[in-house]
């Protein structure tokens, strides 16, 4: 037994070294590793029982009587917890370790950041719309209350001839109105058409958009009526001829190589006819005359989905076959389009409160497609003060906005003659607007000191359609949002440390420099 006195010694010592190396670490942030720090004595110098073999890291004492070590707890104290010394390793599992702080005390190890946001704004490129004239002038009151202004365009004002076989343009008119919209911190809904019956106001001559170098062709023959549907005089483009027809499909390859990415455009519709909405009510329908034929059409769709790079929509009437080949081909329905309707919430638009038109249209172009493509479109003007009483918050004709919709998953709807009402106050325009879209949660939030993880799901009505992403500074998760449903959540991962709650932000390269996704947030 010589021998113990200087063992203990040994010991001792090691012992000392062990607790002053575990408050180094501890007072440097990085965890102790004491499955590994306990020191195994020379079978040939002095065994201890093998059974019992283990020393207290806490008390750094041994038993002189017995020479061993309490066999039963076989267990050390790491200053945080107790951990089996038989196995000598660290719970991986959980993964976490934390200081006093509560802070991570090395990489690999989360805690959560608490968080709290209470966005009251409206999401970029969604909510109610209005045109750019009735935007600027109640742009004091109601300019944070939308996000999106929409606009009629012609290729007549952009087109100005073709030279050599290419198309020349003067976009400044187009660019002139991106940029005005812009100026109020709004996006633009561009549509563009060639048909738009005149009316009886005066507000329109009636005829066509078609560029003046193609009108000036000897096979180019419009077509002509008086009052149809009671619009007024209309002017019908010439689908016979091919220069037309390879025009209209060179117009959006060469719009969307130079727009494509603009952030100041959030979405297009596009279609034939009045005012492009795919129909030509009160005029009698000869398809490759006054309106695109079918196997155009088919090849117009297709080059557009390959090609726009623009979340676009098209008419619910191009669910009528007599004008669409949309319904009858499963090709086109798999095309990424999303959906308008220009007489939203009008008296009849639900199946059993009237004919029911509209909703069986929705039906019949795909009741998810709103999951891929966005839903929008105009309240109607079936009624005089349809536009005007639709915010009430009692509801028009059994149905308030709000369930509207989330029954369509609107995205955006025009309203411009909203405030012509009582009802619509910018805060309740503005409430309308939230009512639509996507709106996101952040639920939980960790970070590592070097990754951080942030859980989000999509409280809101509809996905978004166009990409952003979680940041911090001007480092960005790896995934999109876009897509997110309604109710699902992700966990996006940022390959950065959160320091504080103000850090983590949304990043999207298709929304204006003055726009902001935010999210809301309450993490304890």
């Amino acid at each position: 037994m010589k021998m113990l006195p200087a063992i203990i010694a040994v010991l001792i010592i090691l012992t000392a070294c062990s607790e002053s190396h575990n408050e180094s670490a501890e007072t440097n942030g990085n965890p102790t590793n004491t499955g590994n720090n306990t020191e195994k004595q020379d079978d040939n110098t002095g065994k201890q029982d093998a059974d019992s073999g283990k020393q207290g890291a806490d008390s750094g004492k041994q038993d002189d009587d017995s020479g061993k070590q309490d066999a039963d707890s076989g267990k050390q104290d790491a200053d945080s917890g107790k951990q089996d010394a038989d196995s000598g390793k660290q719970n991986d599992d959980s993964g976490k370790q934390n200081d006093d702080s509560g802070k991570p005390i090395d990489e690999g190890q989360f805690v959560s950041v608490p968080m709290h946001r209470t966005p009251d704004g409206v999401h970029p490129g969604t909510g109610i719309v209005f045109w750019p004239d009735r935007a600027k002038s109640l742009h004091k009151t109601y300019g944070d209350a939308i996000s999106l202004e929409f606009s009629y365009c012609l290729p007549s004002d952009v087109v100005t001839g073709k030279t050599d076989g290419k198309l020349q343009y003067n976009w400044d008119s187009f660019d002139a109105l991106l940029d005005d919209i812009a100026s109020r911190g709004h996006q633009a809904v561009i549509r563009f058409r060639y048909e738009y019956p005149a009316g009886h106001d005066g507000s329109s001559d009636g005829k066509t958009a078609v560029p003046a170098y193609i009108k000036a062709l000897s096979d180019y023959h419009e077509t002509y009526a008086a009052d149809p549907d009671g619009d007024g005089p209309t002017h019908y483009a010439d689908w016979s001829n091919d220069e037309l027809k390879w025009f209209t499909t060179q117009f959006y390859s060469d719009f969307a190589a130079r727009y494509r990415s603009d952030p100041r455009i959030a979405f297009m519709e596009i279609g034939f006819g009045h005012w492009s909405e795919y129909h030509i009510y009160g005029t009698k329908l000869k398809p490759g005359i006054n309106f695109p034929d079918k196997d155009y059409q088919k090849q117009f769709l297709k080059h557009i989905d390959a090609t726009l790079g623009i979340p676009w929509l098209i008419s619910i009437d191009a669910a009528d076959d007599k004008y669409s080949p949309i319904t009858e081909s499963g090709d086109l329905q798999k095309l990424a389009f999303g959906l308008f309707d220009d007489s939203f919430m009008h008296e009849e638009h639900e199946i059993g409160s009237g004919d029911g038109y509209n909703e069986e249209c929705w039906i019949a172009m795909g009741s998810d497609r709103w999951q891929s493509a966005p839903a929008g479109g105009e309240i109607s003007y079936y009624e005089d003060d349809d536009q005007k009483n639709f915010l009430s918050t009692a509801g028009m004709y059994g149905t308030t906005w709000e369930e509207a919709a989330a029954k369509y998953h609107i995205t955006f709807m025009i309203a411009n003659d909203a405030t012509e009402g009582n009802h619509a106050t910018p805060e309740r325009v503005r409430a309308a607007s939230r009512a639509t879209g996507y709106a996101f949660e952040v639920t939980a939030c960790a970070t590592d000191g070097g990754t951080t993880k942030v859980t989000v799901c999509n409280r809101g009505i509809a996905p978004l359609y166009r990409d952003a992403y979680f940041s911090i500074g001007n480092i960005r998760a790896a995934t999109t949002l876009r897509g997110l449903l309604p109710g699902q959540c992700a966990e996006h991962t940022i390959a950065a440390a959160l320091q504080e709650e103000a850090e983590l932000h949304i990043e999207s390269d298709v929304i204006l420099p003055s726009q902001h996704i935010d999210f809301s947030a309450d993490i304890p």
